[in-house]
């Protein structure tokens, strides 16, 4: 099996609205939690209440499209409001990610790291000093995990922050960005990934479940070509229909049953038919 290691905050974590997309489903894809690897379901992460979508679903299905004969599981590590020092290497979050990590590597081969985290550091100056607190987090991973060449993607935040509610928090996201950006240009196999045209939760600063789909292609497209992503996709919406309208497996329909019928969703008289 192959594995990715999510870190970040929010958005990495996922607030999209579950009901608002199309359940994905791979028995190919599974997620790490409780020690074990468990097949994967939305929300990934567990960091609060309101987990919902975020981009990895979508861009571990798109990795086990291009790769139908493999299995990815997924790490979920990002930390829902987290700034960029509380990835310090010597504090909680980076620790738990590098543990989560290397357990993991026990019985899978980590390919990538996709990183989304910024809001809390676009105001009052802080990008200032972003790059080189960056830098120090990526270099620390890379040694921990003895991962020199594994691609790290780094995805933009979102060209609606700074406009409404509590987006109005983050008034230097371009800055961020353009942080962002330069580390990955100036490093080798570090590839950015834009957060143009991707729409927010009527919050104003989370990511809402459809952009989130497309996000997701943005970074496995960084992932695939190794370079990286500085316009929206002119196919990705047809990319993530195609994705998530795929024929389910046996397996997978008595997942999803057996989900809605736990959830209330479902009749017992209708999900046992799908079940004999």
């Amino acid at each position: 099996m192959k594995s990715v290691l999510l870190i970040g905050q929010s958005n990495m974590a996922g607030r999209g609205f579950l009901q608002e997309v199309a359940p994905i489903c791979d028995e190919r894809i599974f997620m790490l939690r409780n020690g074990r690897w468990q097949m994967m379901a939305e929300p990934l992460h567990f960091d609060r209440a309101v987990a919902g979508v975020g981009p990895a679903a979508s861009f571990a299905q798109a990795w086990c499209s291009a790769n139908p004969k493999e299995q990815l599981g997924l790490i979920p590590c990002a930390e829902g409001g987290s700034a960029i020092d509380e990835w310090n290497v010597e504090d909680t979050l980076f620790r738990h990610a590098v543990s989560e990590a290397k357990y993991a590597m026990e019985n899978s081969e980590l390919i990538a790291i996709l990183w989304h985290q910024g809001e809390n550091d676009s105001q009052s100056g802080k990008y200032k000093d972003y790059y080189k607190k960056l830098e120090r987090i990526v270099n620390r991973l890379r040694e921990e995990l003895d991962a020199p060449e594994i691609p790290f993607i780094i995805g933009g935040l979102g060209d609606y922050l700074g406009k409404t509610a509590f987006g109005m928090s983050c008034p230097e996201y371009e800055r961020v960005n353009q942080e962002l950006l330069r580390y990955a240009k100036n490093n080798e196999n570090c590839y950015y990934v834009t957060g143009e045209r991707l729409y927010a939760n009527p919050d104003g600063i989370h990511i809402n479940a459809e952009s989130q789909r497309r996000f997701g292609i943005r970074y496995f497209k960084a992932y695939d070509s190794k370079n990286h992503v500085l316009e929206p996709l002119k196919d990705e919406a047809q990319i993530v229909k195609t994705l998530c309208e795929k024929e389910h497996t046996a397996a997978e329909k008595r997942y999803l049953a057996l989900e809605r019928f736990t959830l209330g969703k479902m009749s017992l008289e209708e999900v046992m038919k799908i079940l004999m």
